[in-house]
């Protein structure tokens, strides 16, 4: 029987909104029970982890993203991210070569499948190769950008609903008919209304549920007035007190809350080459 790692596991926060780096941690061996709940309650506490230094296959990759939860599965009518027709694929490629995903251009900030039913908990991405400049991930801490909202603003987005639109069903300024529109013309897609402010289903904390630039709608309100709210909102995350900019080395791993923080890729030489590998974990009803 395998032994279990116990290891002088360490936790160190950043010198950042959130954060923190696991050291003296092998991620292809198996690992006790009690260290696993000390990384479940750091990523509570932090929001991201980031594990240092491993090596590992595709199978222990997954065998070690199990230790946090299960596998985020779309439904089949809702393309994410490297959906084919009935499936997606349990480790899908973040890289610029070899038939990967999301190429070399900037990503803005967004957390993963915020319009689906059941948005996934969390995301762990492993990094392969990366460039030599650039590439860079920001994460975004969103119990800290709601708590930094002023007391009339928190008042009046308490109860509203956002429906946030599927990006992966049509380009970029493509006409769609909206969640109010003509109920006569069949929507593009199914529409998940999420509360604009959701309570972390493990800490309690309030988090301000709204992506920087996906296209989105919020219930009830007029169109305009709609707009300008999201505007405002996503002015005030636009903000460096509220992230933490992570320069990639091989071997890292980052653990991330999806359901707490958003994050954002720079641009980088698409002569260079950078590939990661990407398993999104399960997540639940956001309420």
């Amino acid at each position: 029987m395998a032994t279990l790692s116990l290891t002088k596991l360490e936790i160190t926060p950043l010198d950042a909104p959130l954060g923190a780096v696991v050291t003296d941690l092998d991620g292809s061996q198996p690992i006790a029970p009690e260290v696993i709940l000390q990384l479940k309650q750091a990523l509570r506490d932090y929001h991201i982890l980031i594990f240092k230094n491993q090596n590992l296959t595709d199978e222990k990759f997954l065998n070690f993203a199990f230790y946090f939860g299960s596998l985020f599965v779309p439904p089949d009518d809702i393309p994410v991210l490297a959906s084919q027709p009935g499936s997606t694929p349990v480790i899908i490629p973040i890289s610029n070569v070899d038939g990967g995903y999301t190429g070399t251009n900037e990503l803005a900030l967004h957390s993963d499948h915020k319009w689906t039913p059941y948005p996934s908990s969390g995301s762990l991405l492993y990094a392969l190769e990366v460039p030599s400049v650039g590439g860079d991930t920001y994460w975004l801490n969103l119990n800290l950008a709601y708590e930094a909202l002023d007391e009339v603003t928190k008042k009046r987005i308490a109860n509203l609903q956002l429906i946030t639109y599927n990006p992966f069903l049509n380009k970029p300024g493509e006409p769609r008919r909206k969640y109010r529109d003509d109920k006569t013309i069949p929507l593009i897609s199914p529409v998940f209304p999420h509360p604009l402010v959701r309570i972390h289903p493990e800490s309690g904390k309030k988090i301000l549920n709204l992506d920087y630039a996906t296209e989105v709608e919020v219930i009830g309100l007029d169109p305009q007035v709609g707009k300008e709210l999201i505007e405002q909102l996503r002015e005030h995350l636009n903000q460096p007190q509220f992230y933490y900019q992570h320069k990639w080395s091989v071997g890292d791993i980052v653990y991330w809350d999806n359901q707490s923080t958003l994050h954002y890729r720079q641009a980088f030489d698409p002569h260079e080459r950078r590939v990661l590998k990407r398993i999104s974990l399960a997540g639940s009803r956001p309420f």
